[in-house]
């Protein structure tokens, strides 16, 4: 399936889910704010939220610093 993650055409697994592209990814664990199509996914929702073709994804991950 074809998704478009932060601006970037990728192909992944047809069965995919949030999670499991964050875990493919390596910010599994890390804090994060993901957007599909515009809409934000709450933390407790990333492993039920399936992709699909044609998603866009957008993914922040936060640091430290100042």
């Amino acid at each position: 399936m074809n998704v478009v993650i932060n601006g970037v055409p990728r192909e992944l697994p047809e069965t995919r889910t949030v999670a499991e592209l964050l875990q493919e990814l390596d910010l599994e664990g890390k804090p994060t704010a993901v957007e599909v199509n515009r809409k934000v996914i709450p933390k407790n929702e990333l492993g039920q939220t399936r992709l699909k073709e044609g998603d866009k994804i957008e993914i922040v991950s936060f640091v430290g610093g100042g």
